[in-house]
C-alpha cells in the first residue's frame, strides 16, 4: 500500500527539482500523522547536517527539508527491502539494518543520504537520516514491466488461491477494504503526478490490500498448516511484484517531475 515513505519520496523529489514549495511538502507529510520527530543516526551526521542526535529532543520535518538541501541531495529513491531481497540499500551498515527492519527507505542521490521512518508512539512519526558510506546503486524496473509483472502476479495466484478456497468473499470484506484503501491513498500528490505513476500506485495499494485480507486466517479456507504454507507461498510472488510496482512508479514520478523542472 501507499505509505508514509512512498509520500516523502515523490514530495521531497518534487521540492528539491522545483516542483513544489516546502509547506506543500509539509503538508503531504501531515497526512500520515500529526507529530513528526527528526533525529540523524549519529553524532557525526547530526554535527554535517545540523540534526539533533538520536537520544537528544528531535527537530521538526522543516529541519529535515534542510538536511536534505544542505547534504545536497537531488531527488529520492523509494526502497522497499525484505528479507533475502535488500537490493538498493548496499552493503551492511546502520542504515541497511534499520530499512530491513521497518520494510522502507528512501535513499538520496547526490547526498549519500538515507532515511528510515518508524511510529514510535500513536499519531508520532521519526524519522532518522543515515550519512551512507556511497549510494547504494539503484536497482531500476521500468513502470510498464513492473505494471506488468503486478498483473501477471495477480492473475497466476487468483487460481493457486481459488484452489485452497481462501480466495472467496466474505461477509463485510468489500467495507474492510474500501477503508483500508482510504488509509492507502489519503496523501495528495504534486502537481504534474504522471497518471501512469499514479494508476500503478493505486493498483498496487488495490493489490496490496486484497493479499492482506487473503493472508487472514480466520474467516477464510487455507486453516491447516499445510495449506497456509501452500497460501502464503501462492501470495509471495504478489508481494514481490507490489513492492517492484511501488518503487517503480516512484521512479517514474521522480523522473517525469525533474524533467518538467529542467523544461521550465
Amino acid at each position: 500500500m501507499s505509505t508514509s515513505m512512498t509520500t516523502f519520496a515523490v514530495w521531497t523529489s518534487a521540492w528539491l527539482s522545483g516542483n513544489a514549495a516546502p509547506d506543500d511538502v509539509l503538508d503531504a507529510m501531515a497526512h500520515w500523522a500529526p507529530m513528526h520527530e527528526v533525529v540523524a543516526d549519529d553524532d557525526g551526521t547530526a554535527t554535517v547536517l545540523d540534526l539533533p542526535a538520536d537520544g537528544e529532543p528531535a527537530a521538526t520535518p522543516a529541519a529535515l527539508l534542510g538536511a536534505l538541501r544542505r547534504g545536497g541531495a537531488e531527488s529520492a529513491r523509494l526502497v522497499l527491502p525484505v528479507p533475502g531481497d535488500v537490493r538498493g540499500l548496499g552493503g551492511r551498515s546502520a542504515f541497511s539494518a534499520a530499512a530491513l527492519r521497518h520494510g522502507e527507505a528512501a535513499v538520496f542521490g547526490g547526498a549519500a543520504l538515507g532515511v528510515v521512518t518508524e511510529e514510535v508512539a500513536e499519531g508520532i512519526l521519526r524519522w532518522t537520516v543515515f550519512d551512507l558510506p556511497e549510494p547504494p546503486r539503484a536497482e531500476h524496473v521500468p513502470i510498464g514491466e513492473a505494471e506488468h509483472g503486478l498483473t501477471q502476479a495477480v492473475r497466476d495466484a487468483a487460481g493457486a488461491l481459488a484452489e485452497l478456497d481462501v480466495a472467496r468473499d466474505r461477509p463485510g470484506v468489500r467495507e474492510e477494504m474500501a477503508a483500508l484503501l482510504r488509509l492507502a491513498t489519503r496523501s495528495p500528490w504534486p502537481d504534474g503526478m504522471p497518471p501512469r505513476a499514479l494508476r500503478v500506485l493505486q493498483r498496487a495499494s488495490e493489490v496490496g490490500v486484497m493479499i492482506a485480507l487473503a493472508a487472514e486466517d480466520e474467516p477464510g479456507g487455507a486453516l491447516s498448516s499445510s495449506a497456509a504454507i501452500r497460501r502464503s507461498e501462492a501470495l509471495r510472488p504478489v508481494h514481490d511484484a507490489v513492492r517492484t510496482a511501488r518503487s517503480a512508479a516512484v521512479d517514474e514520478a521522480v523522473r517525469v517531475l525533474s524533467d518538467h523542472a529542467e523544461r521550465r
